[in-house]
């Protein structure tokens, strides 16, 4: 199945708005509400796979393998964080051929120190600027699609400030990016001073707690943004559910409550895939019972 080609999207003038997917049943979900684009974060996928901080403690060939996985079960086209390309030079070359083979639209690849923390968590460390110019050069020598995007982000806007994280992205960008993405900016007026600065397409991150103001995708595209990822919308979603879930059955002894809707399970059955093995046991089935 063809998927949504981001660079042509962009060019377009289509503002790009990518819900983060952490986990294969919200992938699935996704699938049914009708999303174009979606995100792969490294911290909603490491914490929804092994339960773990998004602080460089998933190896690229864990992170891989969740992204191929969301490649393959979700319709939308993928916009992947790839952490700091897991190591040097090589290493990122080695990342963006891995990333791409998997199928994103878009590798996203960040300035820190390895190893790396959320952006919107403290005691962030950048390394320097040339180092990471470098990557970028790598990046884009090592796609083989020129519609894969490349992501430069910079987490420098708490270790640097305003103006340090600025100089970054204009270097970064320089340096060949597609897109390039200042992490963790603390105000709408330096997110309009940005915009009006870089002059490559610049990505905003609409993470739910964090740092940045969240604004709605209209008002984005006013401040000059020209996609938006929302990572942790589903992830605290999912959780808050959770959370409601498992309190009432504590509580009330029964998971049959009005107090906490359920997805259809006949509908969700169908969402990933029963149907198809149904059809294939009715056709292939000899000795079991099959029901009509």
């Amino acid at each position: 199945m063809s998927k949504p080609n981001l660079k042509a999207a962009l060019a377009s003038g289509q503002f790009v708005v990518a819900p983060g997917i952490h986990d294969m049943i919200t992938a699935v979900v996704s699938n049914k509400v009708g999303f174009d684009f979606v995100y792969a974060s490294g911290y909603w996928m490491t914490a929804s796979a092994y339960g773990l901080p998004d602080a460089g403690i998933a190896s690229y060939t864990q992170m891989l393998d969740r992204v191929a996985t969301l490649c393959r079960t979700t319709n939308a086209a993928v916009i992947a964080d790839a952490d700091t390309g897991y190591g040097g030079l090589l290493n990122v070359h080695h990342t963006v051929r891995g990333y791409e083979e998997a199928g994103v639209a878009a590798i996203q690849i960040e300035d820190q120190e390895f190893p790396k923390k959320c952006g919107h968590t403290p005691f962030k460390r950048v390394v320097p600027t040339i180092d990471m110019v470098e990557k970028i050069k790598v990046a884009v020598e090592a796609r083989k699609n020129p519609d894969m995007l490349i992501i430069a982000r910079t987490d420098a806007r708490q270790p640097e400030g305003f103006e340090g994280a600025l100089k970054r992205g204009l270097a970064y960008g320089e340096a060949g990016a597609d897109i390039v993405f200042l992490e963790a900016l603390e105000s709408e007026e330096e997110m309009r001073d940005a915009c009006r600065r870089v002059p490559q397409p610049m990505m905003a991150n609409m993470a739910d707690g964090g740092r940045t103001p969240i604004r709605s995708a209209k008002e984005l595209a006013d401040i000059g943004y020209k996609l938006a990822i929302y990572p942790s919308a589903t992830g605290l979603a999912a959780a808050a559910a959770a959370e409601n879930a498992l309190s009432i059955l504590k509580t009330e002894g029964t998971s049959d409550s009005p107090k906490s809707p359920l997805f259809n399970f006949s509908e969700f059955n169908s969402l990933i895939g029963f149907e198809d093995v149904w059809s294939f046991e009715r056709r292939w089935a000899r000795d079991a019972v099959v029901a009509k």
